[in-house]
């Protein structure tokens, strides 16, 4: 007999085969199982302590995902998925994830059968096609200036969340707001940029009533010295700089050997005359207010000061971009080269409130803005973290409608339409596949089942009563009211959905399954070899993106 040859090293773990498509398939319905609960509008909230001692309380697919510590890695896959789908679309995260496992859950079977899952695969892959020709027929086009119809179906998107008590007060945020930064590229497309140009700022106190959508920015910052300057200024001209107002000192410790008494004077003097000369150049177009986002020196203040001038220093990039867009100045890097374009003339009104115990500037009524601030107020902290992620939800709702105007029905019935659409082409399918893609047209029930579960009805009844009514692909506007549990039809009711929300909860849910099954070996414990003289790896360099997030330190 040969000895037997040791390939891996001992440290390695390798399973393969149809262990791993168990292992796999259990992964996957477990993540399934821990957010089907918060499908739909009668869902349960998701209590979860982080790392750091901090509370989340939400019932959105994602969030609760994204803190989640999970070890297998099939189930970090899942992950992924409803993070890709918060990104692309914003809705329809918990679906996306129900789907997938349902699709999992139904090939498990298959496998056992000792199906090849290649087959498996290219038979979702044709059920995937003829569910998105399915929506391609059901679905119906809107008019996106239509606010009622804008209302109901940013409405419909939010039901499911936590902030629905509060009636239309997220939705009518929403499309303001996104209506407000939307441009229009020409061929009718939209672009609406919603992280960019669209700040939630949450500031806890009074009640959620008083959340709204200003036409203009705010930002978390005080005039530099209250007393001599204005606080409220009617239409503004604004002024953005993004240098510093104040005499450039060295880099590092610079020597400077002075000979003569009178020299130390004469630097001194040069200093200031330098200050002088800058804001002579920024007060030659007789501004009202300047803001800068790096330092402005005690002298600069007093220049400006004396003209009646107003002035911020130290903003956030990303502010300043937003204020550029709201009051139509220009973003200025050297004074010298201002010009009048560069004034911002389109504000209506500046203005420093106290709320709480901090001095929030306003920059507000300003003629077409191109960005806004969103202000939440609300009791607790908890409370607006969830308000804010219900509300992002909802802007990317109503950002998918701008961009593709077209609705299909929800409730679970355009799922049961795809389903029994699906069910009668299988009899077409040729040869072994057919199998596999009719079990695909099942795991589309999952989504109205699991909405049934969740209203607490007699769920075998309902779906035998829906399966009926949705039998030969008619009645496709009939699904359930997740809140009461009956059987109606969605256009009365008016539970709509996105098009491209569903279109990518399928493509996304179908194409993470074939993946997943495709997996068949799993080897683990690998280390990771450092080259030989590589230090450590190198410290992570942060973008622009990040800064928003940051917490800035007060002057």
């Amino acid at each position: 007999m040969h000895a037997p040859v040791v390939v891996l090293k001992d440290s390695l773990k390798r399973e393969s085969g149809q262990k791993v498509h168990h292992a796999n398939i259990q992964a996957s319905k477990a993540v399934a199982d821990i957010i089907r609960t918060t499908l739909g509008p009668r869902s349960m909230l998701k209590m979860l302590l982080d790392a750091s001692g901090g509370i989340v309380v939400t019932n959105d697919g994602n969030a609760i995902l994204r803190e989640l510590d999970i070890a297998h890695p099939a189930a970090k896959s899942m992950i992924e998925l409803s993070r890709t789908q918060d990104e692309e679309v914003g809705d329809g995260t918990t679906s996306v994830i129900v789907l997938a496992g349902e699709m999992l859950h139904v090939a498990e079977a298959f496998i056992d059968k000792r199906y090849h899952p290649t087959v498996i695969c290219r038979a979702y892959n044709k059920a995937l096609e003829d569910a998105v020709a399915v929506l391609d027929k059901i679905a119906m086009t809107i008019d996106v200036n239509d606010r009622g119809t804008m209302l109901s179906l940013v409405k419909s998107c939010i039901g499911t969340k936590f902030t629905s008590q509060f009636g239309d007060l997220i939705a009518d945020l929403a499309i303001d707001a996104t209506t407000t930064v939307g441009v229009d590229l020409g061929h009718g497309m939209r672009e609406v940029d919603i992280k960019k140009y669209i700040k939630v700022e949450k500031v806890p106190g009074s009640q959620l009533e008083e959340s709204r959508v200003l036409k203009g920015v705010m930002f978390n910052k005080d005039v530099v010295a209250p007393g001599k300057m204005r606080r409220k200024i009617v239409k503004p001209r604004i002024i953005l700089l993004d240098c510093p107002l104040e005499y450039k000192k060295g880099e590092n410790q610079t020597n400077a050997e002075l000979v003569k008494e009178e020299d130390w004077e004469l630097l001194l003097k040069m200093e200031e005359e330098y200050i002088e000369n800058i804001c002579t150049q920024i007060l030659k177009f007789k501004p009202d207010l300047v803001i800068t986002e790096k330092g402005l020196s005690d002298l600069a203040t007093h220049y400006l000061s004396k003209a009646g001038v107003s002035a911020i220093r130290r903003l956030r990039k990303t502010d300043n971009n937003r204020i550029a867009k709201a009051c139509g100045a220009v973003i200025v890097n050297r004074p010298d080269e201002l010009q009048e374009s560069d004034v911002g003339t389109a504000a209506g009104l500046f203005e420093v409130k106290k709320i709480g115990d901090e001095f929030f500037s306003f920059i507000v009524d300003c003629q077409d803005p191109k960005a806004c601030t969103v202000l939440l107020r609300g009791a607790s902290k908890d409370l607006l973290n969830e308000v804010e992620r219900n509300l992002q939800d909802a802007m990317a709702v109503a950002r998918n409608i701008l961009k593709n105007p077209k609705l299909v029905p929800g409730g679970g019935a355009t799922e049961l339409t795809v389903s029994a659409t699906l069910k009668q082409k299988s009899s077409s399918v040729e040869g072994i596949e057919k199998w596999p893609y009719e079990a695909a047209a099942i795991a589309f029930e999952a989504i109205p089942r699991t909405l049934a579960q969740n209203c607490g009805v007699n769920v075998i009844r309902k779906m035998t009563e829906l399966q009926g009514l949705h039998a030969n692909g008619e009645n496709a506007w009939i699904g359930i009211d997740g809140n009461t549990g009956e059987i109606t039809d969605m256009k009365e009711r008016k539970i709509w959905d996105a098009y491209n929300v569903k279109a990518q909860t399928f493509k996304t849910a179908i194409e993470a399954a074939c993946m997943l099954l495709r997996i068949d070996d799993i080897v683990s414990g690998i280390k990771k070899k450092q080259a030989p003289g590589a230090g450590p790896s190198k410290p992570q360099v942060e973008t622009e993106a990040d800064a928003d997030g940051e917490q800035i330190l007060p002057d």
